[in-house]
């Protein structure tokens, strides 16, 4: 028997400890998903639509022990926290409303003698392996998309937030959701990796780093399913030179610091027009200052802890690796009197003087630092915007819609904002190219990629 123990980056102490699946436990999780599936994907989708929607409501009626969890699992100060029900919510109801045209047959037209049409058919057993930082978020994107299908789900969450698989599985249960559909396990990694081998797993839904995306390539790689990989990024934004310029550095600062910098499409690179330069940094140090460090219980705070202490050290030696190659950076830590190493407590930083030699613009910094680079035109931005193994995200602050659409048509990347970052819109698809992944989840379009297309093609014989 195998524990697993969640520290809180709140103080340092075990907040939860559960036992790991046994592999009876794991192979009975399995055949029920199975066989729960051949029952699910036989109900209409008006009375999946019904069950999922109460799974919604249940989910809000916990909404206040939710967002305490999520802060006390992973650091989210509690001023923010119940964000992540409302966006979890929006996302779940979005795709449960367009579901029925979304998963509708498909008429190809008339031929004479012949009925023909496409008919989306479920995959059978998603497996979902979801990430810490955004743990509802990231894990709604699939599980609901994929029951709404007709798809039975096992989630497999972080180590760090397990109580978040487990409300999904309380609220889920009280919506009625047939036994057998949803269910929850903690797993040890090799467990993992055994069960996205297992011939009863359809589909791997998966977030995290590049390193796990390409394990989880690997697991599959005997198999003929399909893997949907969200794996991060090192977003870029460009400050064009008609940018109204008090709402880029509001906008840009809560894109680079938001989450303590622990997220996927979060702001790292940031490219600004020489006509705005001086002024955009001088308002974000000045901005930045006014950040309050603290314990995430405390609603004074704006910026939590990382994740965990070893997170804090990974970014402060990346901090240091960009400053020994030339970078300057800006604050001193001692302006925050909460930030002390040794702790996952980790005061933001902004560094001035950067190139693509350094890891703050080139590799992910999952942490509260951004480096400010100054350009002299459009092609010089969208240049160092494409100059990575990343493309999750890009956004463009300007006054001109014609010429984002323009600049947007040639950076390389999933989404592209204007005025914006750091946002899912659930009525866009979510993608990433390049080592941001591949596979897409929300809108219209998610639903492909948890169905199967299957012709039908009837001829009549009178």
């Amino acid at each position: 028997m195998t524990i697993q123990r969640t520290i809180s980056p709140v103080d340092g102490c075990v907040y939860v400890e559960r036992t790991l699946a046994s592999p009876v436990q794991i192979e009975a999780a399995l055949e029920s998903a199975r066989l729960a599936q051949r029952a699910w994907r036989a109900v209409p989708i008006a009375e999946r639509a019904a069950i999922l929607s109460r799974f919604c409501d249940a989910f809000e009626s916990h909404r206040d022990a939710i967002a305490e969890e999520l802060s006390w699992q992973m650091g989210r100060p509690i001023r923010y926290s119940p964000s992540e029900v409302r966006g979890t919510l929006e996302r779940a109801r979005h795709m449960i409303a367009i579901a029925p045209a979304a998963l509708a047959d498909i008429d190809v037209g008339p031929r004479s003698g012949f009925t023909r049409f496409l008919r989306r058919e479920p995959l059978g057993v998603v497996f979902t392996v979801a990430a810490w930082n955004y743990p509802y978020l990231i894990a709604v994107n699939s599980v609901v998309p994929a029951l709404m299908a007709g798809n039975a789900v096992v989630l497999k969450h972080s180590a760090q937030t397990p109580l978040c698989a487990e409300r999904f599985e309380e609220c889920l249960r009280e919506a009625g959701l047939p036994e057998g559909a949803f269910q929850a396990l903690h797993l040890s990694h090799a467990d993992t990796e055994r069960v996205i081998r297992d011939s009863r797993v359809d589909f791997v839904a998966f977030t995290g780093s590049v390193a796990g995306g390409h394990a989880v390539q690997r697991a599959a790689a005997d198999r003929f399913i399909g893997t949907g990989l969200e794996l991060g990024g090192c977003d870029p934004a460009y400050v064009r030179h008609d940018a109204n310029l008090a709402h880029a550095i509001e906008n840009l600062v809560d894109g680079a610091y938001f989450n303590s910098g622990q997220s996927c499409c979060g702001i790292q690179r940031v490219y600004v027009h020489e006509r705005l330069y001086d002024k955009f940094v001088d308002g974000w140090v000045e901005l930045t200052r006014k950040y309050v460090l603290g314990s995430p219980i405390d609603p004074e705070t704006t910026l939590g802890p990382v994740v965990r202490t070893a997170a804090a050290d990974e970014i402060r030696r990346q901090i240091a690796a960009s400053v020994a190659a030339g970078a300057r950076a800006v604050l001193d830590e001692k302006e925050f009197a909460t930030s002390q190493t040794g702790t996952p407590y980790l005061a933001p930083q902004v560094l001035l003087g950067v190139d693509h030699s350094m890891p703050v613009m080139r590799e992910e910094i999952f942490g509260p630092v951004a480096g400010i680079m100054k350009v002299g035109s459009d092609e010089e931005a969208i240049r160092l915007m494409n100059d990575s193994a990343f493309g999750l995200t890009a956004a463009i602050w300007t006054a001109d819609e014609e010429a984002a659409l323009s600049i947007g048509d040639e950076v390389q990347t999933g989404t592209w904002f204007m005025n914006r970052c750091d946002y899912l819109d659930p009525a866009l698809a979510w993608v990433g190219v390049k080592d941001s992944g591949r596979g897409c989840t929300l809108s219209a379009i998610g639903y492909e990629h948890l169905t199967r297309p299957k012709s039908f093609h009837l001829r009549v014989i009178t």
